[in-house]
């Protein structure tokens, strides 16, 4: 039995569903998870504007960067990612996910200049992750 779960190999946004709600909180007042609540407002934000379609918001428990609560990973294929983290997990900190979802969707290589950052992911970054079978310079 695998413990992989076959996934669009797309631009992608993959969300901890199991993060912590904030450095201080594990869950919300009502019991539920930040990454949860995250992986809720990305789906919400991608729903309601097309200008997301593009990417898909993708989820699976712990990304293993607890010390950093609320972390994602943006990748496609044959491209640098990036874990991020440190997230509030409401609409604000979806939409600068998504919005530097399509620019790291539309750079070459998964580099993307900083002035092009949204304003919401700077301060965020985590690791630089390398596509298989490749090192970054």
């Amino acid at each position: 039995m695998s413990i992989f779960t076959p996934v669009a190999d797309s631009a992608a946004v993959v969300a901890c569903n199991t993060c912590r709600f904030s450095a201080d909180c594990k869950d919300d007042g009502d019991g539920v998870r930040g990454g949860r609540r995250l992986v809720e407002a990305l789906r919400a934000l991608q729903q309601s504007d097309p200008r997301y379609a593009s990417i898909s918001v993708q989820e699976m428990p712990c990304l293993f960067a607890c010390a950093d609560h609320c972390t994602v990973h943006v990748r496609a294929p044959g491209k640098v990612g990036y874990v991020l983290g440190r997230f509030a997990p409401d609409a604000e900190a979806a939409r600068a996910i998504l919005d530097y979802g399509l620019c790291h969707a539309a750079s070459d290589e998964g580099r993307v200049p900083f002035r092009e950052w949204p304003q919401g992911v700077k301060g965020h970054f985590i690791v630089r992750v390398p596509p298989a079978g490749y090192v970054a310079e």
